[in-house]
Parts: C-alpha cells; sequence; structure tokens
C-alpha cells in the first residue's frame, strides 16, 4: 500500500510495497510518486489525475515496464486508486492497495503458449506422418490398432477395417507369429524392436516389410514398416556386385568407407590413402579416431558412434581429420548401418568422409558477418532512437486520410503539445486557416508523384499563437504513409527582419556619411571664399567708410556674409566636422541665459517654460554650438505651432535609448530636451528629419539643416539625439551629451580686449589662399603687426632659415605639404613661448595639439583680436 500526499504527490509506504520498488527503496520514501516511476510517468498520469479529480481507479491487470532492479522488465498489477479528502471534501491525496500479479499473468501466458506449441507439434507429427512413404501404425496395450497413417491404408487394409479392433484379428495367425513375437516382447519390455518380416497377402502375395517398433511414454507402440522387398531382392545382386561397387568407391571423390558392426575398419577407398597418407589397416573405431581425429573431436565422434550402435540409427558427425602434410581439415562424416537379414544385428556401417573445410569457413565468415550485421542494425536502429529523441527538429509519421502515428519529443519543445493530443487530433487541425489549402496539396501531389516535397506553414502553438515551420515530407513505401520533418524558422524570420532592418540602416548609415563628406568639403572651400569677403567687409565697416548709402549697403553685404557663415556652420555641424571646444557646461545657467532670447524668438503666442532639474551634473559640450541647437530646435517648434502653443526646455539626468550608451560617456548623460504642442509628426516625417535639406516647411522658410546640425553636434560630442512624436500629439527632440567629470567656469564671458597702439612686433602669416591671406594680413596691419607673408609650410620654414625671427605665427591648418600643425611643431621645437594661432575652414582636428589656439574661418577682425589678446601677443 501506498499513499501520494499533497500536490507534490509525496509517496509514503509499507514494507510490502518497498518490495515492489526494489533498489527504488528507500530513496523513493518522500519523493514525487511520478518522479520515482518516471519510466513510466506517462501511464500513471491519466490514472493520478482522475483520483486527484475525485474518482476512484480499479485496474484488474495493468501491464507496465519498470525500471526498478537496473533493468526494465514487464510487470502486472492489480490496484485501487482511492481519492483521499480532508475534513471540508477536498481531495488532498490518493491512497493505493495495489498487489503484483506478474508472474501468474506471465505464468498463464506460458502455460497458453506451450498448449499452443503442443498442438502445434501434433499437428506437425500428423503431416509428417501423413507424408511418410513408410506405414504407421499406433498400438494401444492391449494390441488394439488406434491409429494409422495413409501409407499403411494403402498397403494394409483401409481405417473402418482396421482402427478400434485388434491387431490380431485383423492380421489373424499374426499372434503366434515372428512379428506377433516381436510386437509383444516390445511392449512387455517397453524397448525398440525391428524385424525384416516376410509377409504373405491373402491374395498370396508375398512381401518383405521392415518392422520397427518403439515403446511410447504412454506405454503404446509405434510401429512402423516399409515394404523392403525389393530391397531384398537387391541384397542378392548387391552381394554378386560387390567387386563392382568397390571400384565404384575408388572413383568418388570422397572417403568412402566401410567397417563392421562395432567399427572396426573393413573398407576404404583410395581417397583415404590419398589424403592421409595411410594404407588401410583394420584398426577399431577409436583407434582409428586417436590416429586421424583431432583430439579435441575425438570424444564427441566416438559418443555419436556409440549412439548411432545404441539407437541403431544413423551415424552422422562433423570432426577434423589430419592430412599426411600434418594439417587438419573438416569433414562431414555420415554412415548407415547394415544389418544381417537373419538376425537384424548391425554387421556394418557404410559411410561417407565429405570435405566440407571450405564450407565451414565460409559459413564462419557468413556468421560473423552476420553477427557484424546484426550489430549494426541495432546501432542504427538505436541511432535512429537517439535522433528521434533527441533531435531539435519536430519528427512524425502520418497517413494521407489526416491522422499521425508518431510524434517526436521536439513537438512539445517547438508548439508546446503533447503526445497525446497530437496523436488524438487530425493533423490538419494544427494549420493556420489560410495555409490549410496550399499544404494538403502539397501533401496529395506527393502522394501522388511518390517524390519527396518542402513547403512551409503555420502551426498552432498551445498558447494560443502560431509559428511559422519548414516542413520536407517523404512518402514511404507501403503507400500510406509518410514522414514529416518540420523546422522552426521563427529565428530565421527575425534575423531576417532584423536584416532588413540592418540593411536600411547601413544604406542611411552609408548616404548620410556621402552627405558628411560633401558638405564637409564644401563646408571648407565656402569658409576659404567667405573669409576675404567677411574680412574685407568688416574693415570697411570699422573705418565707416563711404557715404550712408555705402554704409548701408556695406551693413547688408555683412549680415548676408553672416547669414552664409552660419549656414556653413550648419553643414559643418551635420558632417560633424565644426570646430568643437568641448567643456564642461552648466545646463541649467545656459537655458537661463537662453530663455529671453528664445522667448522673443518665438514671439508672444508661444509660452516658453523651464524644466530643468536642481541638481543636474555638468555636461560635456560646446557652449556656444549648444545655444546655436537649441535656437534651431526652438525655432523649429516655433514654427510646428503656428496658431501658438507651449515650448518646453527640460533638462534631466537619464539613460539614453541606444548607440551612445556604448559609444560614449561612461559617467552617465544629461538629456536637454525641446517639446512642442504641435502638430507632430508621422512615421515617415519622423525617420527622414534628421537628412540634410529635408524640411517640411514652405519654399524659403527654411533650409532643412536645423536638426540635421544638431544631430551632428550630438554624435560629435558622443551623444544622441532622438525624436518623439506622433500626428495631432506634438513633438519632442531629445539631445542626450555626457556628464563631464570637471565643474563649469565660473564668471561669464570676458569682455573683448582692446590691442595697444603701436608696432607690436613681426607676424609671419601663412595660408595657401591669397585672397584670405591678404584680408588676414589687412587685419594684422591695422592691430599693428609687421606681417610676413608665406603662401606654404615649406616657405615659412624658408623665411625662417633665412634670418626671421617672428613674433606670431598665424597659419592655416590644411595645407598642400607641410599643414599648419606640422610647422607649428617645427617652430616650438627651438621657441617653445612663440604664440601660435592655427585658422582654418575646416574642422579636421587631427593631429592638432590641444595646446594650439585655433580660430575658424571666416572672421571678423574683433574675433582676431580677441583670440591674440588670450594668446598674450597682444595687451589688454
Amino acid at each position: 500500500m501506498f499513499i501520494a500526499w499533497g500536490e507534490d504527490r509525496t509517496l509514503l509506504y509499507n514494507e510490502g510495497y518497498a518490495e515492489i520498488l526494489a533498489a527504488k527503496h528507500p530513496a523513493a520514501l518522500g519523493r514525487d510518486l511520478l518522479e520515482v516511476w518516471e519510466e513510466i510517468r506517462s501511464d500513471l498520469l491519466p490514472i493520478v489525475d482522475q483520483a486527484y479529480g475525485g474518482e476512484p481507479v480499479h485496474m484488474a491487470d495493468i501491464e507496465l515496464w519498470m525500471l526498478r532492479k537496473g533493468f526494465l522488465e514487464e510487470t502486472h498489477f492489480a490496484f485501487s486508486y482511492t481519492p483521499v479528502r480532508d475534513d471540508a471534501g477536498v481531495v488532498r491525496g490518493i491512497f493505493c492497495a495495489c498487489l503484483e500479479i506478474t508472474e501468474q499473468v506471465v505464468g498463464e501466458r506460458r502455460r497458453r503458449e506451450a498448449e499452443a506449441a503442443l498442438r502445434e507439434r501434433e499437428e506437425r507429427l500428423r503431416h509428417v506422418l501423413d507424408g511418410m512413404a513408410e506405414g504407421f501404425t499406433l498400438i494401444a496395450p492391449d494390441f488394439t490398432i488406434l491409429e494409422q497413417n495413409p501409407e499403411a491404408a494403402r498397403r494394409g487394409r483401409p481405417n473402418d477395417e482396421v482402427i478400434g479392433r485388434s491387431h490380431w484379428d485383423v492380421y489373424p495367425g499374426s499372434e503366434d507369429s515372428e512379428l506377433g513375437r516381436l510386437l509383444k516382447s516390445a511392449m512387455a519390455e517397453q524397448k525398440p524392436a525391428s524385424l525384416e518380416h516376410r509377409y504373405v497377402w491373402e491374395d498370396g502375395r508375398p512381401q518383405w516389410l521392415d518392422m520397427r517398433a518403439y515403446p511410447t511414454q504412454d506405454g503404446w507402440l509405434a510401429v512402423f514398416w516399409r515394404d523392403i522387398t525389393e530391397q531384398k531382392q537387391a541384397e542378392e545382386r548387391l552381394r554378386e556386385s560387390e567387386a563392382r561397387f568397390r571400384l565404384m568407391a575408388d572413383a568418388v571423390p570422397q572417403i568412402v568407407w566401410i567397417t563392421d558392426g562395432e567399427g572396426r575398419v573393413e573398407f576404404f577407398n583410395k581417397q583415404w590413402s590419398a589424403y592421409t597418407g595411410a594404407i588401410y589397416h583394420p584398426d577399431t573405431a577409436a583407434e582409428t579416431s586417436e590416429k586421424y581425429v583431432h583430439p579435441d573431436d575425438g570424444a564427441a565422434t566416438m559418443a555419436a558412434f556409440e549412439e548411432a550402435r545404441r539407437t541403431g540409427g544413423a551415424f552422422l558427425v562433423e570432426h577434423r581429420i589430419r592430412s599426411k602434410s600434418g594439417d587438419y581439415r573438416w569433414f562431414l562424416v555420415r554412415a548407415e548401418p547394415y544389418r544381417d537379414p537373419a538376425t537384424g544385428e548391425i554387421t556394418r556401417w557404410f559411410g561417407a568422409s565429405v570435405d566440407i573445410h571450405d564450407r565451414r569457413e565460409a559459413e564462419a565468415r557468413l556468421r560473423d558477418l552476420n553477427e557484424t550485421l546484426a550489430t549494426q542494425v541495432a546501432e542504427r536502429s538505436a541511432e535512429r532512437d537517439r535522433l528521434w529523441n533527441l533531435s531539435q527538429d519536430m519528427l512524425a509519421r502520418a497517413d494521407y486520410t489526416g491522422m499521425m502515428s508518431a510524434v517526436s519529443p521536439a513537438w512539445a519543445d517547438v508548439l508546446g503539445w503533447s503526445e497525446t493530443e497530437l496523436l488524438s487530433r487530425g493533423y490538419a487541425t494544427f494549420m493556420h486557416p489560410e495555409d490549410m489549402p496550399p499544404t494538403l496539396e502539397a501533401i496529395q501531389r506527393m502522394s501522388v508523384t511518390g517524390k519527396p516535397t518542402r513547403f512551409e506553414n503555420r502551426i498552432a502553438t498551445r498558447d494560443g499563437g502560431y509559428k511559422p515551420i519548414e516542413w520536407t515530407v517523404a512518402p514511404e513505401p507501403d503507400g500510406a504513409n509518410f514522414i514529416a520533418v518540420g523546422r522552426d524558422i521563427s529565428a530565421a524570420r527575425a534575423r531576417e527582419a532584423e536584416l532588413v532592418a540592418a540593411q536600411d540602416a547601413l544604406r542611411q548609415s552609408q548616404k548620410m556619411e556621402a552627405m558628411g563628406q560633401l558638405t564637409g568639403g564644401v563646408a571648407h572651400d565656402f569658409n576659404n571664399l567667405l573669409m576675404p569677403i567677411i574680412g574685407g567687409l568688416d574693415m570697411l565697416q570699422r573705418r565707416d567708410f563711404g557715404t550712408e548709402r555705402d554704409r548701408r549697403l556695406i551693413d547688408g553685404a555683412l549680415q548676408s556674409a553672416e547669414r552664409a557663415k552660419t549656414l556653413v556652420q550648419r553643414l559643418l555641424a551635420f558632417a560633424r566636422r565644426q570646430p568643437l571646444q568641448a567643456t564642461s557646461v552648466d545646463l541649467k545657467q545656459l537655458v537661463a541665459n537662453m530663455a529671453e532670447l528664445v522667448d522673443a524668438t518665438t514671439g508672444p503666442n508661444v509660452d516658453v517654460r523651464l524644466e530643468v532639474q536642481d541638481d543636474l551634473p555638468p555636461a560635456e559640450a560646446d557652449p556656444n554650438q549648444l545655444e546655436m541647437a537649441i535656437l534651431n530646435l526652438a525655432v523649429n517648434a516655433r514654427d510646428a505651432m503656428p496658431d501658438g502653443g507651449t515650448l518646453t526646455i527640460s533638462a534631466e539626468r537619464g539613460a539614453p535609448p541606444s548607440s551612445a550608451r556604448a559609444a560614449g560617456g561612461p559617467h552617465g548623460y544629461v538629456r536637454l530636451s525641446i517639446a512642442d504642442t504641435g502638430a507632430g509628426m508621422d512615421e515617415e516625417t519622423r525617420a527622414r528629419a534628421v537628412e540634410p535639406f529635408f524640411s517640411t516647411k514652405g519654399v524659403g522658410k527654411g533650409t532643412g539643416l536645423g536638426l540635421s546640425m544638431v544631430h551632428g553636434l550630438a554624435a560629435q560630442l558622443g551623444g544622441e539625439l532622438t525624436i518623439d512624436s506622433a500626428p495631432g500629439e506634438g513633438a519632442t527632440v531629445s539631445l542626450w551629451l555626457p556628464v563631464s567629470q570637471s565643474q563649469p567656469e565660473d564668471g561669464g564671458r570676458a569682455e573683448m580686449p582692446a590691442p595697444s597702439e603701436g608696432p607690436v612686433g613681426a607676424a609671419l602669416l601663412v595660408d595657401d589662399e591669397d585672397l584670405v591671406r591678404t584680408t588676414t594680413a589687412d587685419m594684422l596691419v591695422q592691430l599693428g603687426f609687421q606681417v610676413v607673408e608665406a603662401n606654404s609650410g615649406e616657405h615659412a620654414l624658408s623665411l625662417i632659415a633665412g634670418g626671421l625671427v617672428p613674433d606670431l605665427l598665424v597659419t592655416d591648418h590644411l595645407m598642400p605639404g607641410i599643414n599648419g600643425a606640422e610647422l607649428a611643431r617645427r617652430l616650438r621645437a627651438d621657441r617653445p613661448d612663440l604664440p601660435i594661432l592655427i585658422v582654418s575652414g575646416y574642422a579636421d582636428a587631427e593631429g592638432l595639439p590641444t595646446d594650439l589656439a585655433r580660430l575658424t574661418k571666416p572672421f571678423r577682425s574683433a574675433e582676431l583680436t580677441a583670440s591674440l589678446v588670450t594668446l598674450g601677443a597682444l595687451a589688454k
């Protein structure tokens, strides 16, 4: 008896059940019943579930294959599962009283098998008797004839005259005859007896019969007899032809021999001497065996011969005979006894020894081959079983009527269905309705063509979803079934989608990179073109040149040039090549300083709000570029709210959603957001928002570079730009900036310094653009410098080598030959304290030392003055 208690089916049992558990005891005590019997879990689970469901289960005989003694064995049990309820009537466990009836069931089965085998043997015996060429008669102890075979009826009398009558009545006079005495002796002594009997039938026809009587265990006599009339007649002829027989025996290619009744050799044909090298010698059977038979075969040979002598049957044995060379070969030895016609005793054995050595070796090789093949078949079968159970693909065997007869465990792993659920329903019920017609059509086509086919469909999962499955199906030879192999391609489909998305992102990235390279190069050339324009106009304005009308024209031209400069800066920002002076920025202070400008820019219809976190850490950014970014985003927000709305500038600490976390900012990020309550963007517009020159504004209302510039600024600083928007829900543009590890510098911007009057020293000016060099030279001359110009780095070095000792070096960076950074490095080698200013219309800072002051083209005289004052080349 045992109890399985609680939801965990904790097993408790008595000593009687411990015997059933065998080697599983005592480890089974206190464990889950289904875990203890893991090998029969599928058999027990429905019964346990039924009992836990409150319904008793009784079985008079259940067959289970248990693993309890180290091997799987067939067992049979009679048992009752009874629900056990608590005081509230709730089933808390099950009680089972069980009786192992394996021995009774197996014993009964063996009894039935034995009876069937007996009937089968009797039937075979009947067939043998009916097919015998000899007569057969079965006689009871009182000599009543019980049965005879067809041959006996044909040669003697029919069954209706014989069966059930006494032998002596059927054959009058036979009781006192030689045959009668033989039968009575065999019956009395219960020993086999034989007799060659000459019988004269009622019609006077004589017949010689070879009679053999064999007592049975039931005390009956089984009498076999055959007509030996012709044999007896032939014996005479045989004796007359003995000489001819010897000649014929020598012509036989095998060894032929004759011995007397006790086995003493009487005759060997010449093949004996040819093989053994020995001449004929009248040895006994034992002597011949000792001399010529292999020592390992001698005992078996003599035992077989003595058995043949005892029974009078044929002598049959296989043994090895030594050749004259000393080798042994296998021979099949068969001998028949010859009886004295008068006494019936065996007087001779006529035998032959047939060389079967080659056949034996072939048989041995065949056995080895069969064993090898059997092993291979077993291994392959086991391998198939392992593949069936371990394959991650779903394997199944199904018929063309729509039912599956076998499924592999992978079905449960992939789809969640149990084997019982899968085999109890047609496979079409698991398909997606849209996929059912083409799937069934493919299976039908396979059944007609007999060729494997492949297709895909969606199969239902147990949780209510569908998974895409790729199927390979192939027909079985029986024409009624087919094998199916299904592979879950959900991950592959997901990877394909990811690949498409990655390819789209790559194309977008390549497009943006190409655009960036183009705009970066164009911006560099524009800066060089704008430098003489802005510088010249600035000089004219500072000199108060011309009439009032002339000055208005100069102011207008200078404003247009400044707008062109801003456009170029946006192009550089988009291309991530604008010159950045990244430093620690107090976003709270910067946003507060920008509030008035943003409010004025957006107009009275827009309510500007600031939401900045109090303990916000400083960000790593270029304050000038950041202010420009805020202003650009504010203008975009204003244009998105033509009827007015709310614009919120917020700043808080957070984590960016994607790539920037890996690209930089190991100390975290600060999020600067510009949010509006405008029309919002759809998905297509949001995807293209940062593309250069893309704009939803009307013609002449925007360049389409604002968002792309901010995007480039974020990427250049190691951050990220995100846009959250939907139609009718406004838009929030967020700029994620790395947290700075230094504190912002106190104080506002320094006032523009004024240069000293009078000569301040010699300035070496290097630039490969003549107009840029001329404009810059004029600015330096106005500041009091004596300017020496050079159109390349090599030219500048030649001037130094010629004796020039400059007090200041102002040089372009990107020039043919020696660039500005290399020129500065060479001059600093001899004069470490020489003030050096790098001016460039391109922002590629690669190779520029951080300690070199930089000024971006185009610039005005005031910007150049401020840079030189900072360098110490001019007094404040």
